[in-house]
């Protein structure tokens, strides 16, 4: 039977601090009576530390995470969110003189992962955002200029090459295509192996029993958590997308995020009972250790190898 919560004096804690409650008396936390007050303090105080000190370590996104009250039958959850927005820093990938191959290989890696814990968008998603906004969906220089005569009204005699989808695709700098990316046999042993524990990482986090996972969601099942969200920009608020080279666009596709808030959810996860919240803090961790070893990819100093 779960340990009952902390025995108050006046009106009952709500379900989401009952069940965290459990679980810290489960840890060996405080006992004794309570004022409802104290005792949901005491409560947040131990949850509020073990998440730190798991989140501590990543500096390359800010993340909070918030015990949320379900409404009507739905059980409480814990909700992993995402603070930051813009560009994600790509240090050494971005902005060193280090061979392209070795930059393309190690900016694939990322673009391939981070999606699976970090609210991160790419190239290819802020491409069909564009192509959505002024082509009509189209990809296709002939296509798109028609588009953009028959329905934005532009004059045939003005438009160049700098209105068309090749323009946009010609911008991407060297390291940002996959066709330049040396293959891991051809790259020198520390960052072959930075990629590879990013690569194993991400491959952990996959591995994880789908009902234990502190790292996915469902967009309808987060909107009964999370109020607003149908106000908000359907994109996450990070990009691995470089803003030097594509600023119009990237303020064209953030302008609703920015008035009207972002999806920044990088999880959620559904409370049954105390004891899914040491299986929750077990998927977190997967996550952040996958986090750290994109971290130290980005972080690497090239002169080295």
């Amino acid at each position: 039977m779960s340990p009952a919560v902390p025995a108050i004096f006046d009106e009952p804690l709500a379900p989401h601090h009952r069940l965290v409650g459990r679980w810290v008396l489960s840890r060996g936390g405080p006992t004794g009576a309570f004022t409802r007050v104290g005792a949901r303090r005491q409560i947040e105080q131990v949850f509020i530390g073990a998440v730190r000190e798991i989140l501590d370590p990543i500096d390359l996104a800010e993340l909070r995470v918030s015990v949320l009250h379900g409404e009507g039958a739905n059980p409480p959850a814990i909700g992993v969110f995402c603070s930051s927005a813009g560009q994600l820093d790509l240090g050494w990938i971005e902005d060193s003189d280090a061979p392209i191959p070795w930059r393309a290989a190690a900016y694939q890696a990322l673009e391939e992962t981070l999606g699976r814990v970090l609210p991160v968008f790419g190239y290819d998603d802020l491409f069909e955002e564009i192509a959505m906004y002024y082509w009509e969906g189209e990809t296709d220089d002939e296509a798109a200029r028609q588009c953009l005569i028959n329905y934005h009204g532009a004059d045939p005699d003005d438009l160049d090459e700098m209105s068309l989808p090749c323009e946009m695709n010609a911008r991407r700098p060297d390291w940002m295509l996959c066709e330049n990316a040396a293959p891991l046999c051809d790259l020198p042993d520390g960052l072959r192996t930075r990629i590879e524990r990013l690569r194993s990482g991400h491959s952990a986090v996959n591995a994880v029993d789908p009902e234990h996972d502190a790292w996915q969601f469902e967009s309808e099942t987060l909107s009964d958590y999370v109020e607003g969200l149908d106000e908000c920009a359907h994109l996450p608020p990070l990009t691995l997308v470089p803003a030097e080279h594509f600023a119009r666009e990237l303020d064209d596709v953030g302008r609703h995020g920015m008035e009207m808030g972002f999806t920044d959810a990088a999880g959620l996860y559904a409370l049954s009972d105390a004891d899914c919240i040491d299986d929750w803090f077990t998927s977190l961790k997967l996550g952040v250790q996958f986090l750290i070893s994109a971290q130290d990819l980005i972080n690497l100093d090239p002169s080295i190898l």
